[in-house]
């Protein structure tokens, strides 16, 4: 087999680079360990930024995401027992977010992909990653017929996650590896619900972070901060609704609607940033190369905003000769990874009951929240980072 990108993993990344690819003119072959109906429905983020909206827009993949998706025009913070809000239309000029789940960006991509005659093949096992140093790497495999196969190709663009191949294949020597494990994780649930508010709800308690979110007019998504190895069993129902009703009350008597529990979940917290993002002819986007707590709503923008720039160098690069950009690639985009990690992890801190800490602490948090929803400086620098920076 032979194409000119050798795509690992059919998440947003690797779907979203070989979309970008065939507007280009590149051909590329998508390969995913799992199978289509899992990819499809395996529950992840939910927020899209101004930019990745209008990259799905203006790259005709957004019909869906324009007649489904939920516009917000801010966020709340609550705190003390009040909710306040950050008007991040208004102070951003304009720009908003986008509740759209990550499994619907991957569904309308999939179809996109074949619709357009794309290869992605699902169910391969054995992957392995060959003369990612030479000028004509290639990728082997076994497909979902049990039948060996290699993929030559010019590039290798490793869009696997943190646990793939692709991070794996680079010498261990070659790379400088960057973590921070916060002691604290999210236990997550979908609840068969109404929304009871019309935006995010970012809550500090004393008892713990909570987050009041939702994924279509009649499911609502909510998380509350527990210890890294709850443990579910210990979370039976009625004790998710009590703990949720004690941190997101309010004086006004504010608590989200109860209804049944679809999915429950514990979601790690960490930051990890892998560098370079490149060796040889092998380029790392998304998760492959760098994970971010999920407070600031970031990931899935993130491995957007890698591969809008890996599809640039490459057609750059396949069409024109020039490798400038492919060169450029790994600082470029450790620039944003790295002020998405800031971003993260002050989202984090400000807003999540650290072990240990005095109330010293507790007082610094409440005077940073103070500031943040009182300062018209302190919410635009949120509101930006929020929306997601430009791109360029």
């Amino acid at each position: 087999m032979r194409t000119q990108v050798g795509i690992v993993g059919a998440g947003p990344a690797g779907l979203m680079l070989s979309h970008l690819l065939h507007l280009e003119s590149i051909e590329s072959v998508v390969l995913e360990t799992c199978s289509r109906k899992y990819v499809e429905e395996r529950v992840r983020a939910g927020v899209l930024e101004q930019g990745t909206v209008d990259l799905m827009n203006d790259t005709g993949v957004g019909e869906r995401l324009k007649r489904e998706g939920l516009v917000h025009h801010g966020i709340e913070l609550s705190f003390l027992g009040a909710r306040h809000r950050i008007d991040l239309t208004e102070l951003t000029g304009g720009k908003s977010i986008t509740v759209y789940a990550q499994q619907e960006v991957v569904k309308d991509l999939i179809r996109a992909r074949l619709a357009a005659r794309g290869q992605i093949l699902f169910d391969v096992t054995n992957t392995a990653l060959l003369d990612i140093t030479s000028d004509a790497p290639k990728i082997r495999f076994r497909n979902a017929s049990g039948e060996e196969h290699e993929l030559c190709c010019d590039f290798i663009a490793g869009c696997d996650g943190f646990h793939g191949i692709s991070r794996a294949s680079i010498p261990e020597d070659a790379l400088s590896f960057y973590d921070r494990t916060y002691p604290f994780a999210w236990l997550g649930i979908l609840a068969e619900a109404a929304p009871a508010a019309e935006e995010l709800i970012y809550t500090y308690h004393d008892r713990g972070f909570a987050l009041f979110s939702m994924r279509s007019p009649t499911v609502t998504r909510l998380y509350l901060q527990c210890s890294p190895d709850e443990d579910l069993a210990n979370w039976p129902d009625d004790r998710i609704w009590k703990e949720l009703f004690t941190r997101f009350r309010t004086r006004d008597g504010w608590t989200p609607q109860r209804g049944p529990i679809l999915q429950k979940g514990v979601t790690e917290m960490r930051g990890v940033v892998v560098e370079p993002m490149q060796y040889g002819r092998l380029f790392l986007a998304g998760d492959a190369a760098h994970i971010v707590p999920p407070t600031g709503a970031k990931g899935l923008n993130l491995a957007v905003a890698d591969v809008r720039v890996l599809a640039r160098a490459l057609a750059d690069f396949l069409k024109h000769g020039r490798r400038d950009q492919l060169d450029g690639y790994s600082e470029k985009c450790l620039r944003r990874t790295w002020g998405v990690q800031r971003f993260s992890w002050w989202m984090t801190s400000m807003l999540h009951c650290f072990p240990g800490e005095a109330g010293f602490d507790h007082r610094r948090q409440m005077a940073e929240l103070d500031y943040v929803t009182t300062s018209r400086a302190a919410m635009t620098a949120l509101a930006e980072n929020y929306v997601g920076l430009p791109f360029d």
